[in-house]
């Protein structure tokens, strides 16, 4: 049996690799929603919602 050392800091070192994830993945999406594809693309849903006749 092999005894470790202590991991007194390794949840403050998941918490910031957590936490800078976390930042980066917001970043992607801010990317993709703020594109111009993805505006047309809900417009253009919107627009057809907006035309149906009930």
């Amino acid at each position: 049996m092999m005894i470790l050392g202590e991991d007194d800091g390794m949840s403050t070192a998941e918490y910031a690799i957590g936490t800078i994830a976390a930042a980066a993945f917001g970043a992607v999406l801010y990317s993709v929603v703020t594109g111009g594809s993805i505006v047309d693309a809900l417009t253009g849903i919107i627009d057809k919602a907006l035309k149906t006749s009930v």
